[in-house]
Order: structure tokens, then C-alpha cells, then sequence
């Protein structure tokens, strides 16, 4: 089951992010990106009533009128990855993220993963941004023409620590 997180899962979205990466930093950017405002939502996977899975999706700032979101972390438990769980979250997120109004969607990721699902570097070429010209760096446009005009975008904070 995929639902919206709630403050009671914090906890356990924290250990399952830092089991997934291995290690502390992708948790504590969750964390900051909570504390600073800056997340739009989040959602987490759930089997036998424990989270087992979490995407976030942040605010982001652009030079033009629509709003923006970047997708990350996604992370899934150790135990269960491979399993589709961290694809239909990132199939659900997206779909939020249209229902919250985001005119497009930003990635920092593997591309072979994200590529499934719609994200590609070339819809990011004309995005000026932090990450811009790394071939991980990726776009996917909920809306048309979201990135057919150069836009430059501004992370939150918490992405630069």
C-alpha cells in the first residue's frame, strides 16, 4: 500500500532511508528538508503496517511563473528492493506531483533507472540549475512544453549540504 507519510513515520522513514543508502546523509536531507518547509509530500510503501519504502518530493524555484518539484531521495528497505516497490512509489509520486500542480519534475539519478518512467537528460537541456549538464541530471514534463523554454531553477538549502 502507498500512502501520503505522516509525522508518526518519520522515524521509521529515517531508518529505511539510511538502510538503503548505506548511510546517514540522504536521512538527514529528508530531515532538513522537513525542518526548513520544503517538502511538497511525501509518501511511503507500507506492508504488515511498517514503512518499508518513502519518496519526497521538494519545492522548487524557477524564474517563471510554474512551480517545480525534485524528486529525492526515493529509497526502499534493503530486503525488498528489486521488488517494484520503489517503482510504484515514483509511479505514485508522479502522479501527486500532478495533482499538486507541478509543471515538471527534476531528477539527480541513475539514468537507467529513471528512464522508465519518463525522465530523460535531453528535457533538461535547457534548465539552468545546480546539477545542469550531468548526464544523471534529468527532466520529465507533467505539463506541455514545461521545459521547451530555458528556465533556471534554485534548489532548497538543504540540498547544498
Amino acid at each position: 500500500m502507498i500512502r501520503y507519510a505522516r509525522p508518526g513515520d518519520h522515524a521509521a522513514i529515517g531508518q529505511v532511508v539510511e538502510a538503503a543508502f548505506g548511510q546517514p546523509d540522504e536521512a538527514r536531507l529528508v530531515e532538513r528538508l522537513r525542518s526548513d518547509g520544503d517538502v511538497l509530500f511525501e509518501l511511503v510503501a507500507v506492508e504488515a503496517q511498517a514503512v518499508v519504502g518513502h519518496i519526497l518530493f521538494s519545492r522548487l524555484w524557477a524564474d517563471r511563473y510554474e512551480m517545480y518539484a525534485a524528486l529525492a531521495p526515493v529509497a526502499v528497505a534493503p530486503g525488498l528492493q528489486n521488488s517494484g516497490h520503489g517503482s510504484a512509489l515514483v509511479r505514485a509520486g508522479l502522479e501527486s506531483a500532478k495533482e499538486f500542480g507541478a509543471h515538471g519534475v527534476l531528477v539527480l539519478g541513475h539514468p537507467a533507472y529513471y528512464r522508465r518512467f519518463g525522465f530523460s537528460a535531453e528535457a533538461a537541456r535547457q534548465i539552468s540549475a545546480p546539477y545542469a549538464g550531468s548526464p544523471a541530471f534529468m527532466a520529465l514534463a507533467l505539463e506541455p512544453g514545461a521545459f521547451d523554454a530555458p528556465v533556471t531553477i534554485a534548489y532548497p538549502d538543504a540540498f547544498a549540504g
